[in-house]
């Protein structure tokens, strides 16, 4: 197995893939293969059945892009030789509990617990490559379902007489979904015996993954730790600070949810934004690149790995990486522009986040 600092590592080969590229794709396997990653995750059948003949040592999880709703076609992928199953998003609790009591016993099962929802079937959406050329199949989605638009409609009797749908100055944002958040769900997500939980991170700042991972990562230890006492409220206090699309449970507690489009395009939590990241510990003060503007009398958020309240103090001093010479501000001009700057009663280590408080 691949462990790097105490982490698995899985690969995805997850596109539908045409037949012109299936020599590169048994060629990544076999490299996947030899390194040792923890499991390759796929989709296409037949992706499947040639990986699985030059992987033979490395575990099958299976994408939700494979649209995996029920325990039969749970069932069906288990035959085929995958050790886990990646759950469609559409499914709900009650469906998902089905299958866990039915299912086999050594398959494992991952469901998505927040972030981005598609406006495609579990992934499946081709409007990405129709409109940017850029396509989500290959894991370059360009989100066109977040874009604004501006929509008409023609009446048939009158040819190019087209009369525009209501729209602010923004556009409409008609195919835009919320969030998903099931930080609430995360004690009977475990009770279900759920083996892993999925948190969408594509085109997400190292922040935006510190931040969700970290609360995720409490919520669940916390409710191991004492059950009885489980409050989600201080973990959503964290997702908050990130910059979201409004949050939905999505299908989770009702199938006839409909409160996940969120059809004016808001971001919110505009409170917050990515301070820096932490390059070395000195002693009383600290080495960070920077990621926004930060200067004296900014507050500043520590995100320390397995805790969930930050630790937050206020920039008291800058120096000048180079020349060690007081400044007020500093301005990310260049890439990986460093800052060193006080730092809280806390041994920081390589990689913490900031968060800047606007």
């Amino acid at each position: 197995m691949l462990i790097l600092n105490g982490k698995r590592v899985y690969a995805a080969i997850n596109i539908y893939a045409w037949d012109e590229v299936y020599d590169d794709i048994v060629n990544q396997a076999k490299m996947l293969d030899d390194i040792g990653v923890d499991g390759i995750i796929m989709s296409d059948g037949g992706v499947i059945d040639a990986v699985k003949e030059v992987a033979t040592h490395t575990p099958i999880h299976i994408s939700t892009q494979a649209n995996t709703v029920s325990y039969h076609a749970s069932n069906f992928w288990y035959k085929n030789g995958a050790k886990r199953v990646i759950l469609g998003r559409e499914m709900n609790k009650e469906q998902i509990k089905f299958l866990m009591e039915n299912k086999p016993k050594d398959l494992e099962v991952e469901i998505f617990a927040h972030g981005a929802l598609c406006f495609g079937y579990s992934g499946r959406c081709f409007l990405s490559e129709f409109l940017a050329g850029r396509s989500g199949n290959l894991g370059d989605c360009a989100q066109s379902c977040r874009w604004a638009y501006n929509l008409y409609v023609e009446e048939v009797n009158k040819p190019g007489n087209l009369m525009p749908v209501e729209y602010d100055e923004k556009g409409t944002y008609i195919f835009s979904s919320k969030d998903l958040c099931l930080v609430k769900e995360i004690p009977e997500i475990i009770e279900m015996g759920i083996d892993s939980i999925k948190i969408e991170g594509r085109l997400k700042t190292e922040y935006y993954l510190a931040t969700v991972i970290n609360a995720y990562r409490n919520s669940i230890d916390d409710y191991y730790k004492n059950k009885e006492n489980f409050d989600y409220k201080k973990y959503l206090k964290e997702l908050d600070k990130t910059k979201t699309r409004g949050l939905t449970e999505f299908y989770f507690n009702d199938r006839s949810n409909k409160d996940f489009q969120d059809f004016g395009g808001h971001q919110y939590n505009n409170d917050y934004e990515f301070g820096g990241k932490v390059i070395e510990d000195k002693n009383d003060r600290m080495l960070i690149e920077i990621r926004n503007k930060l200067s004296i009398g900014d507050t500043l958020e520590l995100i320390i790995p397995n805790k969930i309240e930050p630790m937050e103090f206020k920039i008291e001093k800058l120096w000048n990486d180079e020349t060690l010479e007081e400044i007020q501000t500093v301005n990310p001009g260049k890439s990986e522009q460093k800052v060193i700057l006080n730092k809280p009663n806390v041994e920081v280590q390589k990689d913490w986040i900031l968060r800047r408080k606007k």
